[in-house]
C-alpha cells in the first residue's frame, strides 16, 4: 500500500510533519474547501495533552426537622454569581432564592427593597398554556407570595441603608404536597444570611394548622384544606416580625394559644441558618449609611417643633388641613435654612421634619394620652352604614368610619365564571372574588392606573379572607360572587373597611351569610430604651389614622365576626415586637369589632329577600352530552346567540348546564329557548311549550321540547265535544300541553283539555257586593290564589235548578271590565266588515283559549258559537305571552274575577244574580267609545250600549241613562238599549 502511495505522489508522505497543512490546523484540501483540523493528530494522538477536568462545586449542606418533616438549606451549587443564594428542600418540593444589592451611592431617604416571586410550569412538569407558552406578567399568587417575604425581612435592613436591595424567589420543583411561599422566606432569609448586606436576621416562618383541635406544624395542602385555622408566623428569636391568619371563626383565646405553639417552631429554623453562615457565608461589607448630623438634626428640630406642636394639639384639623398646616411649615423652615446657605439641612429637610413630627405625636399618645384627633386610645371613629344605595345592582353597601369611606357592590354569575387559577399548588379556582381599588382621588392626588399593584392585591386578599368564613358552601350556594371595592376616601385601614362594606353587600344582595363580618386596625406606639433596645413603656390604639399608621409602630388588622377571629394581618416597622404585647391587642380588638357590628347590624341585620326586577336567578340542568352539542351549535355560535339575544350567562360542563340570569323574566327566555333547541327530558304528567305544525282530521301534530312531535288528539282539546280540529287551533299555533302518554317506540300522545280545569270548578257566583278599591288595576292572579278563591267560592255557590236558571243567571266570571268592552267595539268593527273571510292563525290561537275559558264558565262550545260577535270581542283579552302561565286562561278569568269584584260598591246592591233580562236599570256613563258606551250599572257591573246610526251622541260621563237589558255576550257582557221615555 504504502508503494501505491508512493507512485501517486512520493512528496506528500516524505514532508516533515511540522510543514504539513495539519500542522497548522487546517483540513486537507478536498473538493476546493479549506477547514480548521482538530488541535490533536493521529500520529501523536499518544502524547500528553490537556484534557477538559471535572469542576469541583463545592456546596454545603444543613438538614433539620420541623414537624416531622426533613429540611435542607444547600447553598454553593447553583446561582454562584449571586450575592446569596440557597436552595431550600421540603421532600420534593425545592425553592431557590438569591440576593443582590446595587453598589452605588445613589441618594435617596427610603429602602428600595425588591422582592421577586415566580411560580414556573416547569416546576410541575407542565407547559403553559398561554399563546406564547411561557410565563407572562406575576399572577396574583406571585405577588402575594412576594408580600409574605417583604414583610419579615423589611424591618431587619439598618436605619439609614438605602442601597438597592433584590430578592429573588423561583419555586425549581414542587410535588404539590406542600406550600412552597413559607420554604421561599425561609430560604430568604439563608441567603441574605449567607450575603454580605448589612441585615438583622435571621428569621424563622412557619406556617400551623389546626384539625379537630389539635395544632399541625407545616401542614400538607390536603391537610390545611380540612383544617379551620392558617397561620403564617415570622419572629427572630424573641419578637414577632409578622403574623398572617385566615380562619374560621377562630376564638382569641385559641388564636393566642396558636401564636405561642408557632412562635418555638419558627425558632427553630434560626440555628441552621446560623450554622450556615458560619460555614459558607461571606464577610459584611461596610456601605455607606445615610444619616443626620446632630448639629442639623436640632437645628431644623429647634426651628419646626414648636408650631408642629400647635398643629397637633389643635383636634379640629381635618386630615387635609393638618397636611396643609404641616407643608407650610416645612416651607418655612426652608426658607431659613435657604437664608442661611445651609445646603446639608436643605437635602434632609423632608425627612428631618417627618421625624420631628413623629416624636410630638408619639410624645403626647404616651405622655398625656391625646390622639391626633382628640379620641381615647380605645375609641372608634363615628360610623356610618348604607345597604342597597344602588339598588339596580345585585348587592350593594356604603360604610364610613371617620374620613375613611368604601363603596362596595356584589355581583352574582354563573359557575363557570369563577377566577381560574394557575398555581402549583391548591384549587384550580375560586368563586369567590374581592376585588380591591384604591383610585388616587381618594386622597385628593394625581396618579395614573396601571395593572395590578401589590398593595391593592394584598389589600384585597386580605378582605377576601375575612368575608370566606361566613359564605354558604358551594353546594347550597352555587354562584360565582365577586365583591367590587371602591375606596372613594382614604384614611386609615381602608381594607378594614371594605369588610365591613363587603359584608353588608353580601346581605343586600340576598346572600345567605351565617352573620356580619368586621374588622378594624389596632396600632401600638412605644417607647424604647436606648441603652437595651427594650420597650420600657406603650400605648395600644383603636382604630388607627392614616397619620398614626405612618408615625407608629404596627398596624394590626383584625377581622371577624361575634363568635371569632376570620383574618389577620400584622405589619410593623421596628426590629420585631413581643408576642405578649401582640396578644394583649387583641382584646381591645375584639371590643371595637363589637361596637362596629352593632352599627352594621342596625343597618341590615339578616340577608334580603330580593324582588323579581333585579334579583339574579340561577338554574342547574342536566342533559346529554349530546344535547348539550347542539345547544352549543358550531363553535358555540349558537350559545353564543342566546346570550347575546337575552343577556343571561350559560356555562356548560359534563352533562351540566348552568344559566345565570339577571331576573325571573330573562330565565323564562333562556328556558323557552333552550326547552326548544334541545328539550327536556319527556315526563308523564309534565306540561310543555308547542307549536302546531300539522293538522288532521283525527287531531294535531305539535313540535315541542327540542323538535319532538306529538300528537293532540281531537278527544284531548276540550272537555267539550269538538267537530273539527281547526275550530280549536290552527297551524303555528303556540300550545301548553300535557304528555299523557308515551309508548315503547317513542310515540308521544298529548293533551289540552288536561291543562284546564273541569267546568265544575267555574261554577261561581258572587252573592254580595264587595268594597271597591281605589285604583282599578287588573293584576294577574296567581294559580295558588285561583284554587283559593275557587274552593272558597265554590263552598256558598247557590245550586242550580233548571237549565233556564243556568242561561239567565249570569255567573261573577262572565262580569266584563272596560278593557273587555273596548275589545267588544272592535269586534263591531270586525262584524260590520263581514264573518265571510277565513280566520289568521293568531285569531285561531286566541279562539283556543276563548273555547276553554267558555267551557269552564258553564257556558258549551255550542253556545259560543251561537253568538260569534261576542266571542269575537274578547279574543284579545288575554295575552299572547304564555311564557309565565301553565293554565293561561284560568288565571286571566279569575284574574279578572278579582279585578271586578274590586270595582264593586256597598252602595248600588246590583249583583250577577239579580241582572236578568229585560231588567231595566239606571246607569252612568263610565266611558264614551267610538262605537258605544261603557255604562256602570253599579254592584261592579258594566255593560254596553252600541250607537245607533245616525242617533245624537251627546254624552258626558256621569250621565245616568236609564236602560235595558236585551241580552248577554258569550262571556256575560250585558248588552244594553236605552229606554225611551214616554
Amino acid at each position: 500500500m504504502a508503494s501505491v502511495r508512493n507512485k501517486v505522489n512520493p512528496l506528500l508522505f516524505n514532508i516533515p510533519y511540522v510543514l504539513t497543512w495539519r500542522r497548522f490546523g487546517f483540513r486537507t484540501i478536498c473538493s476546493g474547501r479549506l477547514g480548521f483540523a482538530p488541535s490533536t493528530s493521529p500520529s501523536i494522538a499518544n502524547a500528553d495533552t490537556p484534557v477538559a477536568g471535572t469542576k469541583v462545586l463545592e456546596t454545603f449542606t444543613e438538614e433539620f426537622e420541623i414537624g416531622s418533616r426533613k429540611i435542607t438549606l444547600e447553598t454553593g451549587k447553583i446561582a454562584r454569581f449571586a450575592n446569596g443564594s440557597v436552595v431550600l428542600a421540603m421532600e420534593e418540593t425545592k425553592v431557590l432564592s438569591t440576593v443582590a444589592s446595587s453598589k452605588g451611592d445613589a441618594v435617596r431617604d427610603f429602602l428600595p427593597l425588591t422582592v421577586d416571586y415566580q411560580e414556573k410550569q416547569f416546576a410541575q412538569g407542565v407547559i403553559p398554556t398561554t399563546y406564547m407558552r411561557r410565563e407572562g406578567a406575576p399572577k396574583e399568587r406571585e405577588l402575594l407570595c412576594g408580600r409574605l417575604i417583604d414583610r419579615p425581612i423589611r424591618p431587619l435592613f439598618p436605619s439609614g441603608f438605602y442601597h438597592e436591595v433584590q430578592v429573588m424567589a423561583s419555586v425549581l420543583s414542587s410535588d404539590g404536597k406542600q406550600d412552597p411561599d413559607i420554604m421561599a422566606a425561609n430560604a430568604s432569609s439563608a441567603a441574605l444570611m449567607l450575603s454580605d448586606i448589612p441585615w438583622g436576621g435571621p428569621i424563622g416562618v412557619v406556617r400551623i394548622g389546626r384539625i379537630s383541635g389539635q395544632f399541625v406544624v407545616n401542614p400538607s395542602m390536603d391537610e390545611l384544606s380540612i383544617s379551620d385555622l392558617n397561620l403564617v408566623y415570622a419572629c427572630t428569636r424573641d419578637k414577632t416580625l409578622m403574623i398572617d391568619v385566615q380562619a374560621r371563626e377562630i376564638s382569641e383565646k385559641d388564636l393566642e394559644a396558636a401564636l405561642r405553639f408557632a412562635h418555638p417552631e419558627a425558632v427553630k429554623y434560626l440555628d441552621p441558618q446560623i450554622r450556615l453562615a458560619a460555614k459558607a457565608g461571606k464577610q459584611k461589607k461596610e456601605y455607606k449609611v445615610s444619616m443626620v448630623s446632630e448639629k442639623t438634626f436640632e437645628k431644623i428640630q429647634n426651628l419646626a417643633k414648636e408650631p408642629v406642636e400647635a398643629v397637633f394639639t389643635d383636634p379640629t384639623y381635618g386630615k387635609f388641613e393638618r397636611g396643609e398646616a404641616l407643608e407650610n411649615i416645612t416651607q418655612d423652615v426652608k426658607r431659613v435654612l435657604e437664608e442661611e446657605g445651609d445646603d446639608e439641612g436643605l437635602k434632609i429637610l423632608p425627612k428631618t421634619v417627618d421625624t420631628v413630627r413623629k416624636q410630638v405625636v408619639r410624645r403626647r399618645i404616651i405622655s398625656e394620652g391625646l390622639r391626633v384627633d382628640g379620641r381615647r386610645l380605645d375609641e372608634v371613629r363615628p360610623l356610618y352604614c348604607e345597604a342597597g344605595n344602588l339598588p339596580v345592582l345585585h348587592g350593594s353597601a356604603l360604610f364610613s368610619r371617620g374620613d375613611t369611606q368604601v363603596l362596595c357592590t356584589v355581583t352574582l354569575g354563573a359557575p363557570g365564571e369563577a377566577q381560574h387559577l394557575d398555581s402549583l399548588v391548591g384549587p384550580s379556582s375560586k368563586r369567590f372574588m374581592l376585588h380591591y381599588s384604591f383610585p388616587p382621588f381618594c386622597t385628593n392626588e394625581v396618579g395614573k392606573k396601571t395593572g395590578l399593584n401589590r398593595r391593592e392585591v394584598g389589600h384585597g386578599t386580605l378582605a377576601e379572607k375575612a368575608l370566606l368564613a361566613v359564605l354558604p358552601p358551594e353546594d347550597d350556594f352555587p354562584y360565582a360572587v365577586r365583591i367590587n371595592s371602591e375606596v372613594m376616601a382614604s384614611d386609615g385601614s381602608t381594607s378594614m373597611a371594605t369588610v365591613c362594606g363587603g359584608s353588608m353587600g353580601l346581605m343586600d344582595s340576598g346572600i345567605p351569610i351565617r352573620e356580619h363580618v368586621a374588622g378594624l386596625s389596632i396600632g401600638l406606639v412605644s417607647e424604647v430604651d436606648p441603652s437595651t433596645g427594650e420597650i420600657k413603656e406603650y400605648r395600644i390604639l383603636t382604630d388607627i389614622l392614616g397619620l398614626e399608621d405612618h408615625l407608629g409602630d404596627m398596624d394590626f388588622k383584625i377581622a371577624g365576626t361575634r363568635n371569632g377571629v376570620t383574618a389577620i394581618q400584622l405589619d410593623i416597622k421596628p426590629a420585631g415586637i413581643p408576642l405578649d404585647i401582640i396578644c394583649e391587642c387583641l382584646d381591645p380588638a375584639l371590643k371595637g369589632r363589637r361596637q362596629i357590628l352593632e352599627h352594621m347590624e342596625r343597618e341590615i341585620r339578616a340577608p334580603r329577600i330580593q324582588d323579581d326586577r333585579y334579583s339574579p336567578r340561577l338554574v342547574t340542568l342536566k342533559y346529554s352530552n349530546d344535547a348539550l352539542r347542539r345547544l352549543i351549535g358550531p363553535l358555540g355560535a349558537l350559545k353564543r346567540k342566546i346570550e347575546q339575544e337575552t343577556g343571561a350567562r350559560i356555562s356548560v360542563s359534563d352533562g351540566t348546564l348552568t344559566i345565570v340570569a339577571k331576573n325571573q323574566s330573562v330565565m323564562e327566555k333562556v328556558l323557552e329557548r333552550i326547552d326548544f333547541i334541545i328539550g327536556r327530558e319527556i315526563e308523564i304528567g309534565g306540561v310543555y311549550k308547542g307549536k302546531v305544525v300539522s293538522i288532521k282530521e283525527y287531531g294535531a301534530f305539535v313540535e315541542f321540547n327540542g323538535g319532538q312531535q306529538g300528537l293532540l288528539h281531537v278527544s284531548e282539546l276540550s272537555h267539550d265535544p269538538v267537530s273539527r280540529v281547526s275550530d280549536v287551533v290552527s297551524l303555528g299555533q303556540q300550545l301548553s300541553l300535557m304528555c299523557i302518554e308515551q309508548d315503547g317506540r317513542g310515540n308521544i300522545k298529548l293533551s289540552l283539555k288536561a291543562t284546564l280545569p273541569t267546568p265544575k270548578s267555574m261554577a261561581v257566583t258572587v252573592d254580595e257586593p264587595v268594597a271597591p278599591t281605589s285604583q282599578e288595576v287588573n293584576v294577574w292572579a296567581a294559580i295558588e290564589d285561583v284554587s283559593n278563591e275557587q274552593e272558597k267560592q265554590g263552598a256558598t255557590a247557590e245550586p242550580e235548578t233548571n237549565d233556564l236558571t243556568k242561561k239567565s243567571a249570569t255567573p261573577a266570571v262572565l262580569i266584563r271590565s272596560v278593557a273587555e268592552c273596548d275589545e267588544e267595539e272592535k269586534s263591531d268593527g270586525l262584524n260590520s266588515k263581514g264573518d265571510n273571510g277565513s280566520q289568521s292563525a293568531s285569531k285561531s290561537d286566541k279562539k283556543t283559549r276563548i273555547s276553554s275559558s267558555l267551557s269552564k264558565s258553564g257556558f258549551s262550545s255550542g253556545n259560543a258559537k251561537k253568538s260569534k260577535r261576542g266571542k269575537d270581542a274578547i279574543l284579545d283579552l288575554l295575552s299572547d305571552d304564555e311564557s309565565h302561565q301553565k293554565h293561561t286562561s284560568e288565571v286571566g278569568l279569575h284574574s279578572q274575577i278579582e279585578s271586578d269584584k274590586d270595582d264593586a260598591t256597598s252602595e248600588t246592591p246590583m249583583s250577577a244574580n239579580k241582572l236578568k233580562l229585560g231588567m231595566r236599570v239606571t246607569a252612568k256613563v263610565h266611558q264614551i267609545r267610538a262605537l258605544g258606551l261603557v255604562l256602570d250599572l253599579g254592584g261592579g257591573i258594566r255593560g254596553m250600549y252600541r250607537f245607533e246610526p245616525d242617533m245624537k251622541r251627546d254624552f258626558d260621563v256621569g250621565d245616568e241613562l236609564r236602560v235595558e237589558c236585551s241580552s248577554f255576550s258569550t262571556k256575560g257582557i250585558p248588552v244594553l238599549t236605552l229606554v225611551k221615555e214616554e
